[in-house]
Formats: structure tokens, C-alpha cells, sequence
């Protein structure tokens, strides 16, 4: 059954098309029926990541560190107060953006971002609480070390388990040994607790060579990242160099390879490395891309909407432009079906929103949010 917020939402997005002030929607065919593409809003710059707040409004970043609020009508906020000094160059910027599980009774909102500091920058998480147009009460929870001074590779999703745990992805910043050395923050995958602390049944607590926080190691820079909704385990999805983008299920301690192992080359064709692509001890991917998709914002579709979408996994691809959907067999996919391929746009979220649609984040100077779903509903 629909919430009252939801069927606000809908009502509300519906109308902005019903009464012509949405001129963009579009049309494009797939596998069961036509996908109807409507622009909700536009005029953010470069936005990253998004999250629907319990009264359906959406809370949406901007790369060079502004944090929005997009109403059910596809107007913006000013810019929210309170956010600490973001580093934008390059690749880096204002990130993620996550809601507490509890937000009801503890409205904090949680943000990944560049943070500048000595020796340049790294990925950080800080956290506030929603009041109004700010966050108060405004702390950085986790970080990553050590900085450096490379503007890509960043990383970050946040997701957060049924237990409250938080994930935080993270990218290598171009440096090829730091994501196999335990006791450096970058290419892994973190786990935390929601202020910040530790959980004590991380793989390496107790490990004085490596660092506490960490799930899972030997990741490029893992930019999708969403929880299965019925084993409630997280999967990730990741950036190769020339080919070789990953699907995985990183669990708790295991190593991912890069840059030991890996299914693409470098820019140049060359080989990374000695060319391995397996390696005792080191993990593979469930599924992958070559060439490379540019694979960033991951969403399972658990609503009862277009019941043929119903268990499918959609990811949003940056360098061939459009949205990849995963049909799966357990942790098997199945089936692949590219969606929305004249759409010509940069995917860098994707998100399911309260009213059973996807939404897009297109990742452009005037980036838009958009919604999607299957014109007949089945």
C-alpha cells in the first residue's frame, strides 16, 4: 500500500508533467515496454548523490560542495548551512548523502566528501542534524588516510545495514599500493558505527598493522553501492581502468586485487602489472564490463510498480551514458539490458524513490534529477 507521502509524491511529480511545466519527458524502448523518462528538476551543478527524507522531498549534493533540497514540484533550496570546507578539484568534491536509519527520532543526515588537510586531501563522512535550511550540530565522523594530493578517485558511497552499521566506499586516489597495505586508507571499503566508532566484529579489530575500520580491501574506486533487500548484505560496484568494471559482494576481510589482479589494462593498452587476472587468495567479480561502462550509483528494485522490474538490479553508467539493468539468479546475473541509450547523459546515481519509481542524477554542469518507469506499469 502507498503512504500518503508517496502518493503526495507522485501526485505532485505527475502534475508538473499533466500541466506542461515539464517539457523534457521522453520515451525509449526496452525489453518490457517503453521507459518514460520526466525531468523532476534541474539546475544543480555536477550532483553526486540522493536520498529521499520520510516526507518524500529529496536531499541532493552538488560535487562543489552544496548540499539541496529538491521539493515534489522539482524547486530547490538554497544551498544548506552548516557543511564543513569541501575540496573540490578534480573528482573530488561533495559526494554521498545518506539519511539515519532512525531519522524520525535522530535527523541526522550523513555526507561523504574530499576533506582538505595535510598532504592534500582524502574521503571523509561527517554527519549533522536537519533543522530547516542547515545541519547543526555538524562532525566528521570518519577518515581517510592518508591524504593525498591527486584529484580522483574518491570513491564514496554510503549505505547503511538492518543494523544500523554504516558502509563507506572508497577509490585508491591513483595510487597503486596503498589499496593491498592494511594500514592505509585507500581502495577499501569501510565499516562503521553511526558516530564514527568501531564495530567490534570488523575483520581486522585487533590487528596492529591494519586499520579497524575496514570491510574489505583491494578496490579500485567503488562509486555504486546498495544492500540486497532480502539477504541484507551490501554489494558494490567499481570503476576498472580500460575494461574490467566490477560487480561484487565484498565480504568482511577479503581482498578484491586491485592492482594485482585485474580484468582490464591500462589507458594505453598496456598490461597493469604483470597482467594477472587471478590470483590465489584474492577475489572475483560476480560480473563485468569490457569495455568499461563507468559504472557509478546502484539500486535494487523492490517495488510493486512495474512488477517486471521486481528483484532487478539497476546500475548508472557514466561513460556509455545510460542505465544497465540486471536481471539475477540468486548472486547470478542472468540477464543484461542496457535502458535509455539515446538518452545521452552521464548516470551518476540511481536511487528508488517512495512512489515506486527510479530516479537519475545526471552528472552535468546543469545536471538534472530524473524520473523513470515503465509506461504501461507492468
Amino acid at each position: 500500500m502507498k503512504t500518503p507521502l508517496a502518493l503526495a509524491l507522485m501526485l505532485a511529480v505527475g502534475a508538473c508533467a499533466a500541466d506542461g511545466s515539464n517539457d523534457r519527458a521522453r520515451s525509449f524502448p526496452s525489453e518490457h515496454g517503453d521507459v518514460e523518462v520526466d525531468t523532476v528538476a534541474s539546475g544543480l551543478e555536477h550532483p553526486w548523490g540522493l536520498a529521499f527524507l520520510p516526507d518524500g522531498r529529496m536531499l541532493v549534493t552538488e560535487r562543489p560542495g552544496r548540499l539541496r533540497i529538491v521539493a515534489a514540484d522539482g524547486s530547490l533550496s538554497a544551498p544548506l548551512g552548516g557543511l564543513p570546507e569541501v575540496w573540490a578539484r578534480g573528482q573530488g568534491g561533495l559526494l554521498d548523502v545518506a539519511i539515519d536509519p532512525d531519522f524520525a527520532d535522530t535527523p541526522w543526515v550523513y555526507f561523504s566528501f574530499s576533506e582538505p588537510g595535510d598532504g592534500g586531501a582524502g574521503t571523509s563522512v561527517g554527519r549533522g542534524k536537519l533543522a530547516g535550511d542547515r545541519l547543526e550540530d555538524v562532525e566528521v565522523i570518519f577518515r581517510q588516510a592518508p591524504k593525498l594530493d591527486a584529484g580522483q578517485h574518491f570513491g564514496s558511497r554510503l549505505v547503511f545495514d538492518r543494523e544500523g552499521r554504516l558502509y563507506v566506499t572508497s577509490g585508491d586516489r591513483g595510487n597503486w599500493d596503498n589499496p593491498q597495505q592494511l594500514d592505509k586508507g585507500q581502495g577499501k571499503i569501510f565499516r562503521i558505527n553511526k558516530d564514527g566508532s568501531i564495530p567490534a566484529d570488523n575483520p581486522f579489530v585487533g590487528r596492529e598493522d591494519a586499520n579497524p575500520a575496514i570491510w574489505s580491501y583491494g578496490h579500485r574506486n567503488a562509486q555504486g553501492a546498495a544492500l540486497h533487500p532480502d539477504t541484507g548484505v551490501l554489494w558494490q560496484t567499481e570503476h576498472g581502468a580500460r575494461g574490467g568494471d566490477e560487480l561484487n559482494i565484498p565480504e568482511a576481510g577479503k581482498n578484491y586485487g586491485w592492482p594485482v589482479i585485474t580484468l582490464g589494462v591500462n589507458y594505453s593498452g598496456a598490461p597493469i602489472g604483470s597482467g594477472e587476472k587471478t590470483r590465489e587468495g584474492m577475489e572475483q567479480p560476480i560480473h563485468h564490463w569490457t569495455p568499461s561502462i563507468a559504472p557509478s550509483g546502484l539500486a535494487f528494485y523492490t517495488a510493486d510498480r512495474f512488477p517486471a522490474w521486481k528483484g532487478d538490479l539497476f546500475v548508472g553508467a557514466l561513460a556509455f551514458q545510460r542505465v544497465v539493468r540486471l536481471e539475477l539468479d540468486g548472486d547470478k546475473v542472468i540477464t543484461e539490458e542496457p535502458l535509455l541509450v539515446d538518452l545521452k547523459e552521464r548516470i551518476r546515481d540511481v536511487r528508488q524513490g517512495p512512489d515506486g519509481f527510479l530516479y537519475l542524477l545526471t552528472d552535468d554542469a546543469n545536471g538534472e534529477v530524473l524520473r523513470i518507469g515503465l509506461a504501461d506499469g507492468d
